[in-house]
């Protein structure tokens, strides 16, 4: 394998490439296809789409999930919406707008011309979901709605209520299921990968183990495609589902994959603060709710103390003694900031002691002035004459029940309060990871045949992604670019022709999966897998969260490789191999986080600068109006950090892919 990164974009004029290359790519004749096997690996919304897309094509496709059914993705957890480029509004929204929006909402971090082909098939993603029936919120006349997320002036953003990742997963899983049953796609649920398979350097399979009977499987395939999601759960406390891991990307790494920006995670604002240690998980509060829930702390610190001790109410301040701090701070785009802006902002209320809730880790989102708002709306429209006070708050209160009724309820049924009357409480948590596998221009990695897509790579959303925008990539990659870059590949396979499982390369694959298996089982120590993933989770939030330092982050991959040493002298795992075990699921998982922490401390600690969601507190904005905000250092840092394994975490080397930008102006952001 060469080790030199080459991304493989086309040439000529930026809103040509796409075009060009696919009109000038290989293709595979609908008679070979039949002929060619396909693996992939994750069924959410990339991966089912790919799935679909690639079985409708004509190719075998052999899916893997660790769920029980492929609609238990954790895209299903997704609320808010997906954008796309339609300018339903008439609002001055464009393909070009969406580019630029998602490459300064990644702190330019990202390469130009895999964004600007996201904003172009963004269209086609709508189009395409309407086809399954996606069932899209309507305007009174019947025409699709839009609204507004962070980082943006225009509503793109189309959504289902707060539903809108599952109602995309059924619509990818209702064309999965129609390649199912007419037998282009196998699946294998409840199995989970546990190696990638090389011969001669290329990707031609992976080692599976069935989760239900333990059994270790061999399965071949002409391509393999990693679908697997983030890696959010090296915090331990994520928004994520509790499955999900970076194994099958881990996998990849270890075999000759390069991982890109591994530091680069997203904090997100609107999350229900933690209750206690008790939790081995967090909930998202879309961020549609930025819409029309105001941000804000108490302006005396004294009323922040008192609610905090629940002596005061905050219903009982008063406006003029409430600080809309986004408001304040960014008058432009106000409580539509950007997530990592956002997030970073209410940190600094939170140690500054104007924390709400009884930890100090919360603050408020208020519905109040929207209620009111779309209730005297609503008394104009029904023309109700003399309206009171609560027959006003009333009207709003229905309006807001129609746009996020089913978030409050699951609001109100965590924390007991109902926000309809007194405002919500949140607090920023990992929620997604804009680094991953590093993919060229055609979502291969550095290893021939293997593809990354989805939330599992790195390629389109810098150092930051953009609200409603993880799902538009995630279909875009399935339904609309791999299916096109794959068969430019493929259309050299066609005379390799089945690959048996017998080969030499299957067979040390299996039994170097047999024998970590068996390492794990046989340290027989005193401590359950949780410890170590709660320990590696309060290591990873302390020195590598929100805010991160050198001296932090040399802490950090310290505390890490003497948590892994522990791991692997004291886990305590019991049950065996050859049945059903969570427990051996969740060590080997917890076993590739610990070493995906300390590479992920150790890009940030190369990374001498603050971008996105990567906040250095050595660099920062001294003086004039920028002053506080993230200082980038784009002569010294604008690439892409793609690391080589080699062994330990701490023996990887870094090579670098030079980002250039001939349609966006390099320019510091600004919110304000």
């Amino acid at each position: 394998m060469s080790t030199t990164l080459k991304s493989n974009i086309p040439e000529g004029a930026l809103k040509d490439k796409w075009t060009n290359h696919k009109n000038k790519i290989n293709l595979v004749n609908p008679a070979n296809k039949r002929n060619i096997d396909i693996i992939v690996v994750g069924t959410g919304l990339a991966g089912g789409s790919a799935s679909a897309t690639l079985a409708e094509l004509g190719y075998n496709v052999k899916t893997f999930c660790y769920q029980d059914s492929p609609r238990r993705a954790h895209s299903i957890a997704a609320q808010g919406g997906i954008n796309a480029a339609k300018n339903y509004q008439n609002d001055g929204d464009s393909v070009y707008r969406l580019f630029y929006d998602t490459v300064k909402g990644g702190d330019y971090r990202s390469r130009e011309e895999n964004v600007y082909r996201l904003a172009e098939v963004s269209t086609n993603i709508i189009d395409q979901c309407v086809a399954q029936g996606v069932p899209f919120g309507r305007e009174y006349g019947g025409l699709l709605d839009n609204r507004s997320f962070g980082g943006v002036l225009v509503s793109r953003t189309f959504y289902a209520k707060g539903q809108t990742g599952q109602q995309l997963l059924l619509g990818a899983y209702s064309a999965m299921n129609r390649q199912i049953g007419k037998g282009k796609i196998t699946p294998y649920n409840r199995h989970e990968m546990l190696d990638l398979v090389k011969v001669n350097g290329k990707a031609r399979g992976i080692i599976a183990r069935n989760l239900e009977t333990g059994k270790i499987e061999r399965h071949s395939a002409h391509a393999v495609v990693i679908a697997s999601g983030g890696y959010g759960n090296v915090f331990y406390l994520s928004t994520n589902a509790m499955g999900s891991n970076v194994t099958a990307a881990w996998k990849i790494h270890k075999q000759g994959a390069f991982f890109a920006n591994p530091c680069y995670t997203q904090i997100h604002p609107t999350c229900i603060p933690r209750s206690g240690d008790h939790q081995s998980k967090l909930t998202l509060m879309s961020e549609s709710l930025r819409n029309d829930g105001r941000i804000w702390v108490p302006k005396n610190i004294d009323d922040a103390k008192a609610v905090r001790e629940g002596r005061l109410q905050p219903t009982k301040i008063k406006e003029d003694d409430r600080d809309y701090y986004l408001e304040r701070r960014y008058p432009a785009f106000g409580n539509l900031v950007p997530r990592d802006v956002a997030s970073r902002a209410a940190k600094e209320r939170i140690d500054a002691g104007f924390g709400v809730n009884v930890t100090g880790e919360a603050v408020y989102l208020d519905f109040s002035s929207a209620i009111e708002r779309y209730g005297r709306q609503e008394v104009k429209t029904k023309r109700i004459q003399n309206p009171t006070k609560k027959d006003i708050i009333k009207l709003g209160e229905r309006v807001i029940a129609s746009k996020y009724g089913n978030l409050f309820q699951m609001y109100e049924k965590i924390v007991a309060q109902n926000p309809y009357k007194t405002p919500m409480m949140i607090y920023p948590a990992v929620h997604y990871t804009m680094g991953g596998v590093w993919v060229d221009y055609n979502l291969m990695t550095t290893i021939p045949g293997c593809y990354c897509i989805g939330e599992a790579n790195f390629s389109d959303h810098g150092a930051n992604r953009l609200g409603a925008s993880a799902l538009m990539q995630g279909l875009a990659d399935g339904y609309f670019v791999l299916p096109y870059t794959i068969g430019d590949y493929l259309a050299d396979e066609i005379r390799t022709g089945p690959i048996s499982t017998e080969l030499a390369e299957f067979v040390k694959a299996e039994q170097d999966v047999e024998a970590r298996i068996d390492k794990i089982l046989n340290v027989k120590g005193t401590k359950p897998v949780d410890y170590f993933h709660r320990q590696l989770g309060k290591i990873m939030w302390e020195y590598v969260g929100m805010s991160r330092n050198e001296e932090g982050l040399n802490k950090a991959i310290t505390s890490i490789k003497k948590l892994r040493s522990e791991f692997w002298e004291n886990v305590r795992v019991l049950g065996d191999k050859n049945s059903l075990n969570p427990e051996l699921e969740k060590a080997g998982r917890v076993a590739d986080l610990l070493e995906l922490g300390e590479l992920f401390a150790k890009d940030a600690l190369e990374r001498n600068e603050s971008c996105g969601g990567h906040f250095r507190e050595e660099s920062v904005e001294e003086e004039g109006l920028q002053k506080g905000e993230a200082k980038r250092d784009d002569i010294n840092f604008s690439f892409v950090s793609a690391w080589e394994h080699k062994g330990e975490p701490s023996e990887a080397i870094l090579h670098k892919e030079k980002l250039e930008f001939n349609e966006v102006e390099l320019k510091q952001r600004s919110y304000k």
